[in-house]
């Protein structure tokens, strides 16, 4: 945590992206430094997400990689938390892929979903939600993934 709360502003900023990638959010949360330990700089986090709307959620999820894939604004972090999809058949992931596209089309946004201890029958499940409902879903998924960055973040 003192690493991070030592970095010029910019830097903080960038660091911050790269866990949620919302530049409005980035620069709120690394203004709010120093953070007196990681239950500090969470609050922030939510106090920053409370504030977006529907456009700052959907910006957000702009920069994921779809399950299965790799890319997005960061992609060793991506690649990191779908390992284990990455040892999946090629069957598995082209299943994926349609599943992604469909989702995709039903809601205008990629899937999001912290993994760890989930499977595949999630994505599914969460097809039968409403849009304002699975886009809200979707929002704390992030908040999930993003709590799990800058965990690794600071603790790096």
């Amino acid at each position: 945590m003192e690493r991070f709360n030592h970095l010029q502003k910019d830097e903080a900023s960038i660091a911050l992206y790269s866990a949620f990638a919302l530049h409005a959010w980035a620069a709120e949360v690394a203004a709010g430094r120093p953070y007196a330990d990681l239950n500090a700089l969470f609050a922030a986090a939510e106090r920053a997400w409370e504030e977006l709307d529907a456009a700052g959620w959907l910006e957000a999820f702009k920069a994921h990689p779809r399950i299965g894939e790799r890319g997005g604004h960061s992609p060793a972090a991506s690649e990191q938390e779908q390992i284990r999809v990455a040892q999946a058949t090629t069957e598995t992931l082209a299943a994926l892929a349609d599943e992604n596209r469909l989702y995709e089309e039903r809601f205008g946004f990629v899937f999001l979903i912290a993994a760890a201890g989930k499977t595949a029958d999630e994505l599914r499940r969460r097809m039968d939600s409403d849009r304002e409902t699975e886009l809200a879903q979707a929002a704390e998924e992030h908040r999930k993934i993003t709590r799990m960055r800058l965990q690794k973040m600071v603790e790096s």
